[in-house]
């Protein structure tokens, strides 16, 4: 990929970021660390990869992408916002009574949500469905999903990762945000499923493990699915819960954040500092 348009996906992983922490701002809480982990995925899947039109949501060929880990939907809202699916206004009801944005995704309220989730080990299950779907109906769509590696303990994951071993789902690519981190601790404390890339591929999948803040690795990645002929792929995208904002990094406490104003304007000044970074790197490119 050209300099030019990392740095770009760059400022727009930063402004989806800075979008996060405005419904922050509104809601006065929400799952902070998972939503911030897993911002360069969207960041790649809806500005570089997902065949989606924001003026018309419904379009049948578009690409589908599921939410599994539902609690994660702050980055989803954000994301869809940026992309332009709906005014960025909506992003200050979060929290309130009747908001489009509730605290788990709900498609019926919101242009661009393709599935309801929130309890957590049926998105693998749907998106596999929407893939078996398209297979029948010989169609070119694609199907994406992002998962938590704590998610992971729930079983009817491993129903849904055999089954789409079994019908060949080679439209399937399955993110796993793994960010080590889980609402009661270290993922390998309270239910360990490592090593993760062996599993996986027990079960019939083709994997690769990458950077998951790297846009440029995880789009080259992507672009090399199926990573077996016939076979689903995932991708063991290795992050930083709570990325970007220093004093909540790698921080279990911040799975849910009750925020405090002085902690939002300390958030902002990270912020205010990686834009600053990326300015560097666009003058250094000569862009």
């Amino acid at each position: 990929m050209e300099t030019k348009e990392i740095l770009k996906l760059e400022s727009t992983a930063l402004q989806i970021r800075r979008n996060i922490l405005r419904l922050i701002k509104a809601g006065e809480a929400g799952h902070i660390g998972g939503a911030l982990s897993s911002v360069e995925i969207l960041t790649s899947l809806y500005f570089n990869i997902l065949r989606t039109d924001p003026k018309n949501p419904g379009w049948k060929e578009r690409d589908r992408f599921v939410l599994s880990a539902g609690h994660k939907c702050l980055v989803l809202y954000a994301t869809l916002a940026e992309k332009g699916f709906f005014e960025k206004s909506i992003l200050d009801t979060y929290g309130a009574l009747d908001s489009k944005m509730p605290g788990h995704p709900n498609m019926h309220k919101l242009p661009g949500v393709e599935t309801n989730t929130g309890a957590l080990g049926h998105g693998l299950s749907i998106a596999s469905g929407m893939a078996l779907g398209f297979k029948i109906d010989k169609s070119s769509a694609k199907v994406f999903a992002l998962m938590g590696d704590g998610e992971l303990a729930e079983g009817s994951n491993w129903e849904a990762a055999s089954a789409a071993s079994m019908h060949k789902l080679d439209n399937l690519v399955v993110f796993v945000d793994r960010n080590r981190l889980q609402i009661s601790g270290p993922t390998v404390e309270v239910m360990s499923y490592e090593p993760l890339d062996e599993r996986w591929r027990a079960f019939g999948w083709g994997v690769r493990i990458i950077d998951g803040h790297n846009i440029e690795t995880i789009i080259e990645t992507v672009n090399q699915a199926p990573f077996e002929k016939g076979k689903p792929s995932v991708i063991i995208a290795d992050t930083v819960k709570s990325k970007g904002i220093s004093f909540a990094e790698a921080r279990v406490d911040f799975h849910y954040w009750k925020s405090k104003p002085e902690e939002i304007e300390l958030a902002e000044r990270d912020f205010d500092n990686i834009e600053e970074q990326l300015k560097i790197k666009i003058k250094e490119a000569g862009i």
